[in-house]
């Protein structure tokens, strides 16, 4: 049994007629035939009906059938793997990342890497650091932008950039005129943060612990912009990352303030598996970190 003769049965059952399957895969009728009765052969079953009605796939043969489309299908994905290992900056490129770090980096560092690569194909996964994490291990994506702390036993990670965190308040409110706050400021006040199994939100609680020891810290949200939101109706303050305080996100019911030193900060990584080929992605993916203007410190070295 052969890729070939497996490709002429599966154009057969596509046109069920011998003749413009023979034309659709270049080759003489003479050939196709035989090929498709030497796999017929070497099955022991009949894959098609032939008569003067014209082709028709047997109940087994559409079993098969089904089957040989798989194979071939595997088939395409090993040349694919072949051609990215020997041109890692074609092809595509499944990409995981947080949802606090995607709406705001991707649409810069996105335009980047295709300045850089323009034959490099995209296929964006924006989830939670435990849900990127399984698709990693799983092969179902190549890399995931994630934050630290982050366990990756088996896997590598590469620091990418250090974002600053930032306080948003009401234009009402009474911080809305200063420059900056401490963190300790922060224990009296009504804390808006992201719901549960959000690495940010853990994140926040470190820089503020007094909030990690309420029973509840904190209204919660499910997005940064739903935060935004909140605090925009003075329903309290919150933290959010620096990118996210662009002028492109700006709202003008807001007011931003930085921490008073030491700032707390987060550190962005690309986590992959350890037998990840493609390391000049991996270069191209810093490469483009360093170059794009956004409030954030790429990591060199």
């Amino acid at each position: 049994m052969t890729l070939t003769e497996l490709r002429y049965a599966i154009a057969v059952a596509d046109t069920l007629h011998f003749g413009r399957a023979a034309e659709r895969c270049f080759v003489s009728q003479p050939s196709l035939s035989a090929a498709v009765r030497n796999l017929e052969e070497e099955l022991g079953l009949k894959l098609f009906e032939r008569g003067s009605a014209g082709v028709l796939v047997t109940p087994e043969g559409e079993i098969v059938l089904a089957q040989a489309r798989r194979v071939m299908e595997e088939a395409e994905r090993v040349k694919l793997l072949a051609a990215t290992s020997r041109h890692p900056l074609e092809g595509i490129l499944k990409l995981g990342v947080i949802h606090t770090v995607a709406p705001y980096l991707l649409p810069d560092l996105v335009t980047a890497l295709q300045a850089l690569a323009p034959k490099l194909l995209l296929d964006i996964e924006e989830n939670m650091t435990a849900n990127l994490d399984q698709m990693l291990r799983a092969g179902l994506i190549d890399l995931a932008i994630l934050a630290l702390p982050y366990s990756a036993p088996g896997l590598d990670v590469l620091p990418l950039y250090d974002e600053e965190f930032r306080v948003i308040v009401p234009l009402r409110h009474r911080w809305a005129k200063r420059r900056s706050v401490a963190p300790d400021e922060l224990d009296g006040e009504n804390l808006l943060l992201l719901n549960i199994g959000h690495c940010f939100r853990d994140q926040v609680l470190e820089a503020c612990p007094e909030f990690s020891r309420r029973p509840a810290p904190g209204k919660q949200g499910n997005s940064l912009e739903t935060l935004r939101n909140m605090v925009a109706s003075g329903l309290g303050i919150s933290v959010l990352p620096a990118t996210a305080l662009t002028p492109k996100f700006a709202q003008p019911r807001l007011k931003a303030l930085d921490f008073t030193a030491p700032r707390p900060l987060r550190r962005i990584v690309a986590a992959y598996r350890q037998g990840y080929s493609r390391r000049a992605v991996l270069k191209a993916l810093t490469e483009a970190i360093g170059g794009l203007e956004l409030p954030l410190t790429p990591v060199t070295g």
